[in-house]
Protein backbone atom coordinates (compact mmCIF):
# COMPACT_ATOMS: atom_id res chain seq x y z
CA UNK A 1 0.00 0.00 0.00
CA UNK A 2 2.86 2.34 1.14
CA UNK A 3 4.59 1.48 -2.50
CA UNK A 4 1.15 2.64 -4.24
CA UNK A 5 0.81 5.50 -2.46
CA UNK A 6 4.68 6.64 -3.33
CA UNK A 7 4.31 5.62 -6.73
CA UNK A 8 0.98 7.63 -7.29
CA UNK A 9 2.53 11.11 -5.54
CA UNK A 10 5.18 10.74 -8.25
CA UNK A 11 2.88 10.49 -10.96
CA UNK A 12 0.96 13.15 -9.98
CA UNK A 13 3.72 15.63 -9.35
CA UNK A 14 5.34 14.44 -12.41
CA UNK A 15 2.19 15.06 -14.48
CA UNK A 16 1.40 18.62 -12.56
CA UNK A 17 4.85 19.44 -13.92
CA UNK A 18 4.49 18.26 -17.02
CA UNK A 19 1.03 20.16 -17.27
CA UNK A 20 2.92 23.07 -16.82
CA UNK A 21 5.78 22.73 -18.37
CA UNK A 22 4.95 22.19 -21.55
CA UNK A 23 6.53 24.86 -23.28
CA UNK A 24 9.37 24.41 -21.19
CA UNK A 25 12.83 23.58 -22.85
CA UNK A 26 16.11 22.60 -21.08
CA UNK A 27 19.07 25.79 -20.93
CA UNK A 28 21.30 24.88 -24.21
CA UNK A 29 24.41 23.12 -23.35
CA UNK A 30 27.55 24.38 -23.44
CA UNK A 31 29.49 23.60 -26.93
CA UNK A 32 32.28 21.29 -25.59
CA UNK A 33 35.64 23.07 -27.60
CA UNK A 34 37.99 20.47 -29.06
CA UNK A 35 41.23 20.07 -27.43
CA UNK A 36 42.82 19.88 -30.87
CA UNK A 37 42.02 22.61 -33.80
CA UNK A 38 41.09 20.39 -36.32
CA UNK A 39 42.65 23.36 -38.92
CA UNK A 40 46.12 22.00 -37.53
CA UNK A 41 45.71 18.56 -39.01
CA UNK A 42 46.99 17.78 -42.07
CA UNK A 43 45.88 13.99 -42.28
CA UNK A 44 42.71 13.54 -44.12
CA UNK A 45 42.16 10.81 -42.02
CA UNK A 46 42.97 12.73 -38.40
CA UNK A 47 40.62 14.84 -39.56
CA UNK A 48 37.78 12.38 -40.03
CA UNK A 49 38.79 10.94 -37.14
CA UNK A 50 38.87 14.39 -35.19
CA UNK A 51 34.88 14.51 -36.26
CA UNK A 52 34.39 11.00 -35.18
CA UNK A 53 35.58 11.99 -31.96
CA UNK A 54 33.57 14.87 -31.59
CA UNK A 55 30.11 13.03 -33.00
CA UNK A 56 31.13 10.06 -30.39
CA UNK A 57 33.74 10.72 -27.61
CA UNK A 58 33.68 14.25 -26.38
CA UNK A 59 30.45 13.89 -24.83
CA UNK A 60 32.73 12.19 -21.97
CA UNK A 61 35.97 12.94 -23.26
CA UNK A 62 36.11 16.49 -23.65
CA UNK A 63 37.51 19.36 -22.82
CA UNK A 64 34.86 20.51 -20.27
CA UNK A 65 34.20 20.72 -17.12
CA UNK A 66 31.67 17.73 -15.41
CA UNK A 67 33.30 14.94 -18.49
CA UNK A 68 32.78 11.69 -16.91
CA UNK A 69 35.29 10.01 -19.00
CA UNK A 70 38.22 12.72 -18.78
CA UNK A 71 37.18 12.93 -14.59
CA UNK A 72 37.59 9.21 -14.55
CA UNK A 73 41.10 9.29 -16.31
CA UNK A 74 42.13 12.19 -14.29
CA UNK A 75 41.15 10.25 -11.12
CA UNK A 76 43.02 7.14 -12.46
CA UNK A 77 46.08 8.46 -13.69
CA UNK A 78 46.63 11.45 -11.27
CA UNK A 79 48.19 13.67 -13.14
CA UNK A 80 50.81 11.22 -14.28
CA UNK A 81 49.45 10.62 -17.92
CA UNK A 82 47.03 13.51 -19.43
CA UNK A 83 43.27 13.01 -18.37
CA UNK A 84 42.26 13.99 -21.92
CA UNK A 85 42.48 11.48 -24.48
CA UNK A 86 43.35 13.86 -27.43
CA UNK A 87 46.54 15.13 -25.61
CA UNK A 88 47.79 11.41 -24.59
CA UNK A 89 50.81 10.30 -26.57
CA UNK A 90 51.19 6.64 -25.37
CA UNK A 91 47.78 5.63 -27.39
CA UNK A 92 48.40 2.68 -30.27
CA UNK A 93 45.61 1.93 -33.06
CA UNK A 94 45.16 -1.61 -31.64
CA UNK A 95 44.48 -0.07 -27.81
CA UNK A 96 41.99 2.53 -29.15
CA UNK A 97 40.08 -0.21 -31.27
CA UNK A 98 40.24 -2.56 -27.91
CA UNK A 99 38.36 -0.20 -25.69
CA UNK A 100 35.90 1.33 -28.48
CA UNK A 101 34.94 -2.36 -29.33
CA UNK A 102 34.69 -3.45 -25.68
CA UNK A 103 34.42 -0.54 -23.44
CA UNK A 104 35.85 -0.53 -19.99
CA UNK A 105 33.70 0.22 -16.76
CA UNK A 106 30.97 2.30 -17.83
CA UNK A 107 32.32 2.97 -20.93
CA UNK A 108 29.64 1.53 -23.51
CA UNK A 109 30.86 -0.78 -26.57
CA UNK A 110 30.27 0.62 -29.66
CA UNK A 111 29.00 -1.81 -32.34
CA UNK A 112 30.34 -1.37 -36.11
CA UNK A 113 26.84 0.35 -37.20
CA UNK A 114 27.67 3.11 -35.14
CA UNK A 115 31.16 3.75 -35.40
CA UNK A 116 32.52 1.77 -38.48
CA UNK A 117 35.59 -0.15 -39.02
CA UNK A 118 36.75 3.05 -41.52
CA UNK A 119 35.77 5.52 -38.81
CA UNK A 120 37.78 3.61 -36.03
CA UNK A 121 40.61 3.72 -38.40
CA UNK A 122 40.31 7.26 -38.88
CA UNK A 123 39.56 7.71 -34.91
CA UNK A 124 42.43 5.63 -34.36
CA UNK A 125 44.64 7.79 -36.98
CA UNK A 126 43.32 11.27 -34.74
CA UNK A 127 44.21 9.82 -31.33
CA UNK A 128 48.01 8.27 -31.89
CA UNK A 129 48.75 11.25 -34.03
CA UNK A 130 52.90 12.81 -33.93
CA UNK A 131 52.64 15.27 -31.05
Amino acid sequence: MRYALICLSAFAVCGAALAQGADYAPPPMSPIQPAVDPASLSDPAQRRGHEVFGKWCSACHGDAPGMPGTQALEAKYGGQIPALVEERADLTPELVEFYVRNGISVMPHFRKTEISDADLDDLSAYLTRDR
